[in-house]
């Protein structure tokens, strides 16, 4: 994406006004498998947003799911701009492979259409700076899609942090790792902005900064691959130290060549917290809290996180409130992403500049829909595993 792309052409964004209880319109942009999997069921869940239309270069997906959902307008990736400024869409929720983030949210922005863009936000610093400008010069609101923002288990983990239960917090470790075997997927592949960090470690980074609710100043990886044709574009999995101001250490470990599992604990002077499953966006959470030897569980039930987050941005947009997952929160993540990278490359700690977040999500944004009642079936979409679901 560069600066030659158009510029604005409809102004700022609609204006909702207060105590209209009509629904925001979303077009899904990317139907690929989460889209399918845990998106576009959602909408049935969240009471003020409705799925209007779908955009796909696989007229396969377009004609059976807009079928299915009872959507009317359909568009292939030639046809985004029409899509856009047809009158019919008031956001898109953009499910692409990352490398297309900044120039679908760039050009979403200069059509004065909210954004709900799915994470790592881009591929580099640069493009989500272009992002928020883009979204900021339109007046439109930009969401980087962290559902667990609104996940009563992880925010309930922030406020046992917070209550001093556990006392100071000084660790942090995870682990998040999954089978990635299907060779053709996006997540092993690098000129989509595949790879274990981008993929799935956003998820530890982003746990590790609102758990401490501090922004890291040095971090350091290092990379491991036992030479599979599968990850030859990518490595097999990384581990992260991540020091923060206070002397806090997170570390992680993700891949996708081990058996799943997505589990955190935090540690502190007087106890420790320990989320398993963690980041999971189906099924139960829970938590393991351990204080002088005494462990208590806590079962958190299945809900539909996505319908949850549809919920939340479209309020944000009716209400005209800042959404509290925004762009700077997905660029402080890639800022991290990409010294990751370079600490890899380096082999040594690479230093980051300090800044400071004064908003960081807290128990009073949870929101919690039912979960949907089925899994849906696929159309021309494998999950990473490369079963059909």
């Amino acid at each position: 994406m560069t600066s030659s792309q158009p510029s604005p052409t409809n102004g700022v964004a609609k204006q909702f006004p207060e105590g209209d209880n009509r629904k925001i319109r979303y077009a899904v942009v990317g139907l690929g498998w989460f889209a399918q999997e845990a998106a576009m069921p959602a909408f049935a869940q969240a009471e003020n947003s409705e799925l209007v239309a779908l955009v796909s270069d696989d007229p396969v997906k377009l004609k059976e799911l807009s079928q299915k959902y009872g959507v009317q307008h359909t568009y292939s990736y030639k046809e985004y701009e029409d899509c856009l400024t047809s009158g019919e869409v008031d956001a898109v929720y953009i499910a692409l492979p990352n490398h297309l983030h900044c120039e679908y949210t760039v050009r979403a922005a200069n059509q004065a259409i909210h954004v709900l863009c799915e994470k790592p936000m881009a591929t580099t610093e640069d493009e989500c700076n272009q992002m928020i400008h883009a979204c900021e010069s339109n007046g439109v609101k930009l969401m980087i899609a962290y559902r667990l923002h609104l996940d009563p288990a992880n925010l309930q983990a922030v406020e046992v942090v917070r209550s001093g239960q556990i006392g100071e917090p000084r660790i942090f470790n995870s682990v998040f790792t999954q089978q990635v075997t299907d060779e053709s997927n996006i997540r092993l592949q690098e000129v989509t902005g595949g790879g274990t960090i981008d993929d799935i470690g956003v998820y530890c980074i982003n746990a590790a900064r609102y758990l401490f609710k501090s922004e890291p100043i040095e971090v350091f990886a290092v990379a491991a691959n036992k030479g599979e044709q599968r990850f030859a574009e990518v490595d097999e999995m990384t581990s992260a130290i991540l020091r923060f101001p206070n002397e806090q250490l997170a570390t992680f470990t993700v891949s996708f060549g081990a058996a799943q599992v997505s589990t955190y604990q935090i540690v502190g002077t007087k106890g420790d917290l320990r989320l398993d499953p963690a980041y999971a966006w189906f099924g139960e959470l829970k938590h393991y809290l351990t204080i002088n030897g005494e462990t208590q569980e806590r079962t958190f039930p299945p809900h539909s996180q996505l319908a949850a987050e549809f919920t939340y941005f479209s309020d944000c947009i009716l209400q005209n409130k800042d959404p509290e997952p925004s762009g700077m929160e997905g660029l402080n993540d890639v800022r991290i992403i990409r010294a990751l990278d370079h600490s890899i490359q380096v082999g040594t700690f690479v230093r980051l500049n300090n800044r400071d977040r004064d908003q960081y999500p807290t128990a009073d944004q949870a929101i919690q829909r039912p979960p949907t009642e089925e899994k849906p079936d696929l159309t021309h979409a494998a999950s990473p595993g490369g079963g059909k679901l």
